[in-house]
């Protein structure tokens, strides 16, 4: 992403200055999100705002905070949201991690 925002490669966000991110969809496998980005492709714009202000309706920029998440190799999208919910919780109701509880 942070690729696109300056501008580094030549391509459709360099040209028409599109460097925020208002909707994305997370997959496992790379033939769904293929197929889906296909399917996308074939609605009209008017359903794709639709879908974006259906979960976007401000149209934030949903990359800004992606500099400090990261994936751990060989993890999944579905741990990476398990582990993410686990750090808002312990965030909301201040407990710690059992590890670091136990010392260990």
């Amino acid at each position: 992403m942070r690729e696109h925002k300056a501008g580094t490669f030549e391509g459709f966000s360099k040209k028409y200055r599109c460097h925020r991110l208002v909707y994305y969809e997370r997959y496992d496998y790379i033939q769904a999100a293929i197929g889906r980005e296909k399917q996308l492709k074939g609605i009209t714009r008017k359903k794709k705002i639709a879908l974006i202000e259906s979960m976007n309706p401000r149209w934030q920029d949903l990359s800004e905070t992606w500099e400090r998440e990261h994936l751990v190799p060989r993890q999944s999208m579905k741990e990476a949201d398990e582990a993410s919910a686990r750090r808002i919780k312990l965030s909301i109701d201040g407990s710690k991690p059992k590890s670091l509880v136990d010392g260990n």
